[in-house]
């Protein structure tokens, strides 16, 4: 599954850019998991390096596009970033952000679908650290790793919630902690196992991830959950 993010600030123009997303996926079979932000500050507030593309509007209120480019940039190297823009004068600094190109507004399907296949080519030179297992009900599943929110016990299996589905699992946390050593994964209580990357903020007793999930965190791993999530928002997270 392909992450996109749209940041504009014009409500018309992330329609249409999401209309073509929802085209281009129907006909080229593709996946995406998209979100869309008001502004540039939006995204760099509580950012994360687990986005697969950006698309970024230049002239923004608060915050413009080639501004959160440039902090975006100061944490993630791989994000593809294309700009849409209303004049390409705008776009000629995209250089200095190793921006893959840019739209002109208005942005046609045409523009935007060819755009897409170089993003897709793009994306293909990547290397993806995946998952492989079996479901409970025998069925085989590939999932990203980046894409999984946090994997749960329960009873006898274990449920992996990702940004997609959850899938039952016949295995243990035990197993699926070991599995994930050194993918920035860590148990906030005995039977939940968390991806730092998609923890969004802690309150009182608290964890939560992207979708408004709360996750208890036990006062036995607190001190070294909250010292790991610390050192991890520190090594990737942005300020705005």
């Amino acid at each position: 599954m392909i992450r996109v993010g749209v940041v504009e600030d014009d409500p018309h123009a992330i329609d249409r850019v999401l209309s073509h997303l929802d085209r281009f996926q129907r006909e080229h079979g593709e996946r995406f998991h998209v979100a869309a932000f008001r502004d540039g500050a939006d995204i760099i507030a509580e950012y994360r390096p687990d986005w697969d593309v950006l698309f970024l509007d230049i002239q923004m209120p608060s915050v413009d596009g080639m501004t959160a480019a440039r902090r975006i940039r100061q944490v993630d190297s791989e994000v593809i970033i294309v700009f849409i823009t209303s004049s390409p004068h705008y776009a000629v600094s995209g250089y200095e952000v190793d921006a893959l190109s840019y739209l002109l507004k208005p942005v046609t399907y045409a523009s935007f679908e060819q755009e897409m296949r170089r993003v897709l080519v793009r994306l293909q030179q990547r290397t993806r650290r995946e998952l492989l297992f079996t479901a409970v009900d025998g069925a085989h599943h590939r999932v990203a790793v980046s894409d999984i929110l946090y994997i749960e016990s329960i009873k006898h299996r274990i449920e992996v919630h990702t940004l997609d589905a959850d899938y039952g699992v016949a295995s243990t946390i035990k197993a699926m902690e070991a599995e994930l050593e050194g993918d920035g994964f860590l148990r906030c209580n005995s039977g939940l196992l968390v991806n730092l990357r998609h923890v969004t903020g802690t309150e009182a007793n608290d964890c939560r991830v992207r979708g408004g999930t709360r996750l208890p965190i036990s006062r036995a791993r607190k001190k070294e959950f909250l010292s790991a999530l610390a050192a991890h928002i520190g090594a990737r997270g942005i300020s705005a």
